[in-house]
Order: C-alpha cells, then structure tokens, then sequence
C-alpha cells in the first residue's frame, strides 16, 4: 500500500522559510516524478512545483526564485523549501507522485498518489 506523509508545515511570518518533507512508502519512486500542489479555502487545487526523476524541475511563475523542489531517492522523499513567504502563500499544502510518463505536469489528475497535505499560514 502506497503511502505519502508530508510534514514541516506551520504558522510563519511573511519573509520567513519552511521546509516541506514528503516521504513515500510502500514502492520506490526512484523512476517516477513528484510534485507539490497547494488549496487555499474556496479555491481550486494549484499545481506549486514539479521534479522528474532526471532532476529536471518546474514551477508556478508566482514561487519561482522562491521555492526549491528536490528529491532524495535513497529515502523515497520529496523536498520542498520555501523562502521569502508571503500571506498568498497561505494553503494546505500536497505532495504527489506521478508514475506515468507523458503525464500533463500542472494537471492534478496527471499524479497518481497524494499525501494528507500539510497546513502552511503565512501572516502579515
């Protein structure tokens, strides 16, 4: 059984970082991609970063220059770290894993397994 728990989210200050961890159980994601999306209240879910198994990642416009995707594939994890956070940051925030190539990279239906998602508040 595939299982995904993110953890280091919180309540921070704008202009301050966090750390995301999502680690990954039950098979290897070595070959697979991984990403990161984010919901605030009464909005649609958001693609937020993506990182191939090559290494190759991709963001949303508003966190690039911000936001750091990476992976460690010796422990099945995803990383992401977020600077310079802003009130819009404010969601809860998702892992996800992708094992199909030639999958749509921003999509949510691309990404096969989710994690229970992990509260970010960044106050003013």
């Amino acid at each position: 059984q595939v299982q995904l728990v993110e953890s280091g989210g919180g309540l921070v200050q704008a202009g301050d970082s966090l750390r995301l961890s999502c680690a990954g159980s039950g098979r290897t994601f070595s070959r697979a991609a991984m990403g990161w999306f984010r919901q605030a209240p009464g909005k649609e879910r958001e693609f937020v970063a993506r990182i191939t198994w090559t290494g190759t990642a991709y963001y949303v416009d508003s966190v690039k220059g911000r936001f750091t995707i990476s992976r460690d594939d010796a422990k099945n994890t995803v990383y992401l770290q977020m600077n310079s956070l802003k009130p819009e940051d404010t969601a809860l925030y998702y892992c996800a894993i992708d094992t199909r190539p030639g999958g749509n990279t921003y999509s949510p239906r691309s990404y096969d397994y989710w994690g229970q998602g992990t509260q970010v508040t960044v106050s003013s």
